[in-house]
């Protein structure tokens, strides 16, 4: 399957352009820094801002399917990336007659959403790190969420909770509208992107992912997640 990879050099959208590539997809990888990514077989590099209609539409024709790995940092100021690069992704699919796509969004964006038994993460890192620190990205990924809905796509939304690194595919979960989790591996993301790209069991629905196998060091995760990037 040839897909178009929006993020593709970012931190979830390295691991999967990595899989996708493993797996034998051919992969365009839509970015603004076209040299951070090296040259290999089965690797298309386009340039493009997200957000701009006209680059994304000329980025993505002649592709089976969109995935979007987009991120933004967290910012006291209002964010558009999410809902911006929404509307230009769709609109151009609608254009080529491309109908899959899987988006990236937050287990946030499930008003319902309290992981069983996480009693600190529920009192205190969620309304420190996500309700406040992170208050503007997240509104904004309802946004897109909204944006995407609203779309004839065979789209999926990927609800993710919190996310941190290991170098390898491990055990996760997926479940419809969010999971009962705590925290997923990127790895894990994008290896349950590339699976429900072919199973479908999500189409039209939000995807909820979460790791099982291991857990990451909270402190480290703050630092590197809430800190560290901004």
């Amino acid at each position: 399957m040839r897909i178009a990879v929006f993020g593709a050099n970012g931190a979830t959208g390295s691991h999967l352009t990595e899989q996708a590539l493993a797996a034998g997809h051919q992969v365009v990888a839509v970015t603004r820094r076209p040299g951070s990514l090296p040259e290999r077989p089965g690797l298309t590099v386009a340039v493009a801002d997200a957000t701009d209609p006209a680059a994304v539409d000329a980025a993505i024709g002649g592709t089976d399917a969109v995935l979007s790995a987009l991120g933004a940092r967290f910012s006291k100021e209002s964010i558009s990336t999410y809902s911006a690069s929404a509307t230009a992704i769709t609109e151009a699919m609608a254009h080529h007659g491309i109908k899959r796509l899987l988006a990236i969004s937050s287990s946030i964006a499930d008003p319902d959403w309290q992981p069983t038994g996480a009693h600190f993460f529920n009192h205190v890192l969620d309304p420190l790190v996500n309700r406040r620190l992170g208050r503007t990205l997240h509104e904004d990924m309802r946004r897109m969420e909204d944006v995407i809905r609203g779309t004839g796509l065979d789209w999926t939304l990927v609800r993710p909770s919190g996310l941190f690194e290991h170098p390898a595919v491990t055990d996760y979960r997926t479940e419809r509208t969010s999971a009962d989790g705590v925290f997923t591996a990127r790895a894990d993301l994008a290896a349950s992107m590339l699976r429900e790209l072919t199973e479908r069991r999500y189409v039209r629905a939000a995807m909820g992912v979460i790791t099982t196998a291991v857990k990451p060091n909270i402190a480290k995760l703050i630092w590197n997640e809430a800190v560290k990037k901004k």
